[in-house]
Order: structure tokens, then C-alpha cells, then sequence
């Protein structure tokens, strides 16, 4: 394995090349393993929100308006009720997540990142790692594996709670599109997502509690939804993922420091989990640089807490249906409280804007 690097990134996705990316922008020698080969895919809605395009920007990926197809907000709809909102300047833009990783694993070639696909990494020690039966030296370690982090249990960073827990199905769908929004609908036991992602493509997700749910559940549930789906066409088939809330107490141990889904993961429902892993990343570059890891355990906690509060406020309305007619009734009545509540997800609201938007949809609730 040659003479090591500076960092080593167990992990090939989106978060890992990320970490890979902003570390050798800092000049640091960086190396990704992976036991995988590219390009990787993963079931999720492929909504990329305006502050992801943004950090991406910022780590140097460029995404052009052809590589998918823009979504200007956001429309929750549900048996009665449909309420929309709008980003207040960037859209969104809906992508699918093979070429985003391709995208991706073309920064970190030209900026020097050594990729090892095929590769799996077997164990962490005082030195490096054990990647395909041999050690390789390593001064730090970025564990970006997933969920189900193998890095996080051998660093002894398991301390947490996994407080919810959901399944996801996907299926990419051709046909002709009849909004340019991201749609949420609804039901009494799932949320299916929509969102362009072509011109003529969608990505359908179903999320449920239940791990047996399957898509062709949704029709029954979602009638009008099926209505508009009658004509079309799978173009791949379906992909089955895990998608939970769980906060750790620590995201570093010594060398070691996670990242992405594998440092804590927040529900898919907010569609925040990308941004999070190219924020954390950049922060993550900041505190190798200094060689002082609790800077990025801090930045990670304050990057969390607006993410995990959108989380937990929608896992609420998917839960309790009265609460969720309710914040539909309310946000009908008051059509700019959508586009404010948007505006403090994707990024660019202020602590003003926020505390205004906040008392205005308590108000809207109570007279609900």
C-alpha cells in the first residue's frame, strides 16, 4: 500500500469524496478506499436542495442546469389539501444520484485524491488501516461508510440513540411530467416523494415504518397520485434503503473522525442529508488543518441543529395525522408561510426571519 497518506477516507460515497475533496484542497495527501466499485447508487429522493448546489459550488463540483432538471419549491399535498412554497432565489434541482457521484469522483481525480474502488477496508489501528489484507499508514482517519459504520464500532464511537427509524423503495419512472415542483404526498402510513429529475423522468420514493412496504402499496393510497402514473414506465428497478435519526454523542476518537450519515443521520423526509455531509466536510478540512479535531466535533453539533429540528417537526406530521391536517389547514391560509418555512431549510433565512417565521405558523396553528 505504498507509503501511506496523510488521510485516509474509508467510505467511496458522496460524503467520502466530499471529506476527500476539501481535505486535499487544504493540501493534504489523501487517499479514499472502498469496497464498492463507482459508480455507487442508493436509494433516495435525488432532490438537491439550493444550499447543497451551494456547497458543492464550494467544494469545486460543477453542476450544470442540463444534468438535471430544476425544481423551483416544494408542494406538500395530501387527501384535501395541496400547499406549495417557493426557494426564495436558487432552485433546487432534482438529479439522479449515479451521475452525481461520477461528477464527484471526477473532482477528486483532478485534484490529486487517490481512489481505491474494489477495495475493502477490514479494520483501524494505531498506524493506519487494513485495506485488502495489508496495512496501510495513515496520520488521520475519515470513517464516511454509512449507517451501519463499521469505522464508528471500531472506534468505540457507538453512544448514541437511533430514535426513529424508516424504510425506503425507489423506482426511477418515464413519464410526461405534469409539475416542475418536488411533491409530497401524504397518506395515513407512508410519504411519497416525486421529484423531477429529467425531462421526462421521475424519482419516485415511498417511505414508510413498515419494512414490508412495497411501491405498488402507494397506488392504493395515493389515487390521484396513481392517476397521474397510470402511463408510465419503470426505467430501473427497485432500490430498497434504511433511513433513520440518530445523534452520537462524539464524531472523533484520536485520529479517527466520522463523517456524514456515519457521524449521526438525520430522516430522508428532510432532504438535508447531502448538504450536511459537504458542510461537515469543508469543517472537517478546517480542523485537520489545525490538528484539533474538537473544532469539527463543535462545528458538526452547531450544523446539526436546524436539520434535526425540521426533522423532528416532520416525523410529527407523519406520525399524527390530526397534527398534519392541521398544519396543512393552517399553511392554506397563509400561502407565503410555506415559502418562509422553505427559505429556513434551504439555508438563507436569518435568526430574525426564523423566530418571525416560527411565531407566525404558531399563530396560523392555533386559529387552524
Amino acid at each position: 500500500m505504498g507509503n501511506g497518506a496523510d488521510v485516509l477516507v474509508i467510505g467511496g460515497g458522496p460524503a467520502g469524496l466530499a471529506a476527500a475533496i476539501a481535505a486535499r484542497r487544504k493540501g493534504f495527501d489523501v487517499t479514499v478506499a472502498d469496497g464498492a466499485k463507482p459508480p455507487i447508487d442508493k436509494a433516495c429522493g435525488e432532490g438537491l436542495l439550493p444550499d447543497t448546489l451551494r456547497a458543492l459550488r464550494e467544494l469545486g463540483v460543477t453542476i450544470h442546469p442540463g444534468d438535471g432538471k430544476a425544481f423551483p419549491g416544494i408542494r406538500f399535498v395530501d387527501t384535501t389539501t395541496s400547499v406549495e412554497g417557493r426557494f426564495p432565489s436558487i432552485s433546487g434541482l432534482g438529479m439522479r444520484r449515479t451521475l452525481l457521484h461520477e461528477k464527484m469522483i471526477a473532482r477528486a481525480e483532478e485534484c490529486g485524491v487517490c481512489l481505491l474502488w474494489n477495495t475493502p477496508v477490514t479494520g483501524v489501528t494505531q498506524e493506519g488501516a487494513i485495506l485488502g489484507g495489508q496495512m496501510m499508514p495513515a496520520t488521520w482517519i475519515v470513517g464516511a461508510d454509512g449507517i451501519n459504520s463499521k469505522v464508528r464500532r471500531w472506534a468505540g464511537l457507538e453512544s448514541g440513540s437511533r430514535r426513529e427509524v424508516r424504510f425506503a423503495q425507489t423506482r426511477h419512472i418515464r413519464v410526461k411530467p405534469w409539475t416542475d415542483y418536488v411533491e409530497v404526498h401524504w397518506g395515513r402510513k407512508m410519504q411519497a416523494y416525486v421529484t423531477p429529475v429529467g425531462r421526462e423522468e421521475f424519482c419516485f420514493a415511498l417511505v414508510s415504518r413498515d419494512p414490508r412496504m412495497r411501491i405498488e402499496e402507494a397506488w392504493a393510497e395515493f389515487p390521484r397520485l396513481a392517476d397521474l402514473l397510470v402511463n408510465s414506465e419503470p426505467s430501473n428497478a427497485d432500490r430498497g434503503a434504511i433511513t433513520a435519526t440518530r445523534r452520537l454523542d462524539r464524531v472523533f476518537k484520536g485520529k479517527i473522525a466520522l463523517i456524514g450519515d456515519a457521524s449521526g443521520s438525520i430522516d430522508a423526509i428532510t432532504g438535508d442529508g447531502l448538504c450536511q455531509s459537504f458542510r461537515q466536510a469543508l469543517s472537517l478540512a478546517d480542523a485537520l488543518i489545525s490538528g484539533v479535531l474538537k473544532s469539527y466535533q463543535t462545528a458538526h453539533r452547531r450544523m446539526a441543529w436546524r436539520p434535526n429540528l425540521m426533522g423532528h417537526l416532520l416525523l410529527r406530521l407523519d406520525q399524527y395525522s390530526s397534527v398534519r391536517k392541521r398544519a396543512m389547514r393552517a399553511l392554506a391560509k397563509a400561502p407565503d408561510l410555506f415559502s418562509r418555512l422553505l427559505a429556513i431549510q434551504a439555508g438563507e433565512a436569518s435568526t430574525l426571519h426564523s423566530l418571525r417565521t416560527s411565531a407566525l405558523l404558531g399563530w396560523q396553528l392555533l386559529a387552524a
